[in-house]
């Protein structure tokens, strides 16, 4: 809802930073090359950029995740729809196999709430990463992140096993109420 307001350069800056990682690993992972990935976000942020100022989305309608799917899934028929220069369509099996890759709608949709949350998840750390001591980041890192056992990283860092485990339990909700305020817009 806040970047309705062209005056919120803030909430821009934050939906690119949040949306604009997950439309491009979306639009690569539909067998786009990167520069042509790198465009068509390009395009869907512009597209979102127009439509929110004509107040295009409804939030009563549903999520906004869901109308911005349905902008990208769009722009992405659009772009295989479109001809290319010096190519005709032959049929050949690279145009099999290109068909018989193309995932169905219910796995696209998997992989774009995928993606999503990945991304909030990486974006809401960054956000919060400067918030804690180094000792207190590497605890919840390396337990809750790289999946290591408390005992081995309280070992590793001169602390006890409880601390390990406060602090994961801190930065964990920390990244909660982050990612709720996200949501929550």
């Amino acid at each position: 809802m806040r970047i309705r307001n062209p005056q919120d350069r803030k909430a821009w800056d934050q939906f690119v930073d949040i949306y604009g990682p997950v439309i491009h690993r979306f639009v690569c992972q539909q067998g786009l090359q990167n520069a042509d990935a790198l465009d068509l976000t390009q395009e869907v942020m512009v597209s979102v950029n127009q439509a929110i100022s004509r107040l295009d989305y409804d939030p009563h309608k549903g999520k906004f995740r869901g109308w911005l799917y349905t902008i990208v899934r769009n722009k992405i028929r659009n772009f295989w729809r479109r001809p290319k220069p010096g190519v005709r369509g032959s049929g050949d099996t690279g145009v099999n196999e290109l068909l018989k890759n193309q995932t169905q709608e219910d796995d696209s949709l998997h992989q774009w709430e995928q993606e999503y949350e990945q991304q909030l998840c990486h974006w809401a750390i960054e956000q919060v990463r400067d918030e804690f001591r180094e000792t207190t980041w590497q605890a919840f890192w390396r337990t809750a992140v790289k999946g290591k056992q408390a005992k081995d990283v309280a070992t590793d860092l001169g602390i006890s096993i409880g601390a390990v485990y406060i602090a994961k339990s801190r930065l964990v909700a920390r990244l909660k109420e982050v990612i709720q305020t996200i949501v929550g817009e």
